[in-house]
């Protein structure tokens, strides 16, 4: 066994493993399939925005699982109710229910448009359930001839073959043709697109109120309120994808909320769970009713444990006073990044919105973007790329004003590094 040493965690102890060369970045190689490529060091505890590797050195967390550690790492409330679930119930299938399943789809359709909720095990399966849920009712209340979906480039919906598919990214479909048909996509933001492909046979519009992996691009006013009327107008579903932008990231509950609209269809994941693998879509009464018994399914959607530790998230980030947190956490975080690019000036475009950040790199530094994240490690700062020319920042919604202020200090050096490496 490893030998470990104790490592003090805002006042309670933590072992951290000092690395064997068992269970190694050597380890990866020889028995991962190599679909990823993941950085040098290992993690193996965290608290809060801080993060501990096999050797005990300490990261401050701008990355957030890519926007999924909500409340950090091991939120004490997050353990209890967790082990507490663990000691009564953890999986029954979708053959029964469960009171933490009906428990967090009331809070979800008490606070939310939705009438209705279909639990899933990840973000692609809320999409995919989407998407279905689209062409299912059209079929069943329009004809099958209504099966076409809308949706933007340089999208991301998951990585099935339908949400691939959806997503408009060749190089996520590429070798896996044939690929679903009926799909059309339209540049982002951009309502003659729209105009110009919707029809009688589309069934539903697909959008992101911001584009995560396509460079943290928010959707304008205009174009989710033409959205939502060219799709009233065609009797087709406005399906918004919130698996990253859900559950308080933007300094509202659901990004809807910013625009004065409400979709026909909502997916959340992410955040939902803090951490613990759910998901979740939302939909309207009239929509549900055309996935009935046996159309789908989800074998471990809403299981006990997810719900149990989503309920709990759900209950601290939706207040008032946890949203204006992130606001005025986002401010610290602007304010930081435009510091630094005064004395740097790499960043095109700032831009986001809440706890969702992307930093656009100027001309000279295009293709950049997974260089400066090496040396953010490097810094001991974990961070996040949307492109090959987007940092993006996702880190906690509750992350501490000193890890905010620590954290900058290790970009500015990682930028600095960066720099000097290019020239």
């Amino acid at each position: 066994m490893p030998q470990s040493n104790d490592v003090l965690i805002q006042g309670s102890k933590l072992p951290v493993s000092n690395g064997d060369d068992a269970v190694s970045r050597t380890t990866f190689d020889q028995v991962m399939v190599p679909n990823y490529a993941p950085g040098k060091m290992i993690p193996v505890r965290g608290f809060g925005s801080r993060v501990w590797d096999q050797s005990g050195n300490e990261y401050v967390d701008f990355a957030g699982g890519i926007a999924v550690s909500a409340l950090g790492h091991a939120h004490p409330e997050l353990v209890s109710v967790l082990t507490q679930q663990a000691k009564q119930l953890w999986h029954l299938s979708n053959v029964l229910t469960n009171e933490p399943a009906l428990r967090l789809a009331r809070l979800l359709v008490d606070n939310t448009f939705a009438d209705k909720v279909f639990f899933a095990n990840s973000g692609a399966e809320a999409n995919e359930a989407a998407f279905k849920l689209a062409r299912r009712h059209a079929s069943l209340n329009f004809g099958s001839e209504k099966n076409e979906i809308i949706a933007c480039l340089n999208g991301f919906h998951g990585r099935t073959l339908f949400t691939v598919s959806v997503g408009g990214q060749e190089k996520y479909t590429e070798g896996f043709g044939p690929i679903p048909q009926g799909i059309t996509h339209i540049p982002y933001n951009d309502l003659e697109s729209l105009k110009a492909a919707i029809s009688d046979k589309t069934c539903a519009v697909v959008v992101e109120p911001i584009q995560g992996e396509g460079g943290v691009l928010p959707a304008t006013r205009d174009f989710m309120k033409g959205v939502r009327a060219l799709c009233d107008e065609y009797q087709a579903l406005m399906i918004l994808d919130e698996i990253q932008t859900g559950m308080g990231r933007t300094g509202e509950l659901y990004a809807y909320m910013h625009y004065g609209i409400y979709p026909d269809v909502l997916t959340t994941a992410k955040a939902l769970g803090g951490g613990f693998p759910i998901a979740a879509m939302l939909t309207r009464d009239q929509f549900a009713a055309s996935l009935s018994v046996g159309s789908h399914g989800s074998t471990y959607g809403g299981n006990p444990l997810g719900c149990a530790v989503a309920e709990a998230v759900f209950n601290i980030v939706n207040t008032p006073e946890f949203l204006s947190g992130v606001r005025l956490r986002q401010e610290m975080m602007l304010d930081a990044l435009e510091r630094i690019n005064r004395q740097y000036s790499v960043f095109k475009e700032i831009r986001g919105r809440g706890l969702l950040i992307g930093g656009e790199l100027v001309e000279g530094l295009r293709g950049q973007s997974k260089l400066l994240l090496q040396k953010a490690l490097d810094e001991h700062l974990m961070i996040l790329v949307a492109g090959p020319d987007v940092m993006r920042l996702a880190p906690a919604l509750n992350i501490p004003e000193e890890d905010i202020q620590v954290g900058m200090t290790r970009l500015s050096a990682a930028i600095g590094a960066m720099l000097r490496e290019i020239e």
